[in-house]
């Protein structure tokens, strides 16, 4: 039997988020944005609960097209609210239009979401040897400072915890625990 990090419960969604995505360089941008969106709305509930969203998540937010988000009006906001597929939360909806909007500001000055997001590792994940969940920070310096950065260009739903969280799944950080199969199977993704 896999040796999973403790935060991983039995459900066949978790485990195929744990096993697959959590924690693997994500360099495309319309991933990224999905993921900005996700860890926004995850603020308060579970993950797993978002997880059983996401395909609702991306029928209702164009699959993630931040371009075509952006250009969300207050029609789609009120027909959003009523999406019962999605968090209902006219704030998380409203920052993820938002977001999309930063997304497209970050890549006229950057020239990606992907390279900004990236810089704040120097484009290298950070690969921590964490012994127990219980290790885990729930921010650090970098998602604080990210957190401030984005706050900046306008994005919402972004604390330097979501940050945190956004880092981790999208492989800035390796926190996959050392005893879990998938560290060095990360580890080595990020060479």
């Amino acid at each position: 039997m896999k040796r999973r990090c403790q935060w991983c419960t039995e459900d066949p969604l978790y485990i195929a988020y744990h096993d697959h995505e959590w924690g693997v360089p994500v360099h495309d941008d319309r991933l990224l944005f999905e993921f900005i969106v996700l860890e926004g709305a995850q603020a308060g509930l579970s993950w797993l609960t978002i997880l059983k969203k996401r395909e609702n998540y991306r029928e209702a937010f164009a699959d993630f097209d931040y371009i075509q988000v952006a250009n969300y009006g207050q029609d789609d906001v009120e027909r959003l609210l009523e999406n019962a597929g999605i968090v209902r939360n006219r704030l998380k909806i409203e920052s993820a239009i938002k977001n999309a909007r930063g997304v497209i500001n970050i890549q006229a000055e950057f020239g990606s979401l992907s390279d900004y997001l990236w810089g704040f590792v120097d484009h290298i994940a950070k690969q921590n040897a964490w012994h127990s969940i219980a290790a885990l920070p729930a921010k650090t310096e970098i998602s604080e400072r990210m957190s401030k950065e984005l706050k900046k260009r306008g994005f919402n739903f972004v604390g330097p915890t979501i940050c945190y969280s956004l880092m981790q799944a999208v492989g800035l950080v390796n926190d996959h625990t050392t005893d879990c199969f998938r560290y060095q199977e990360v580890k080595q993704l990020n060479r």
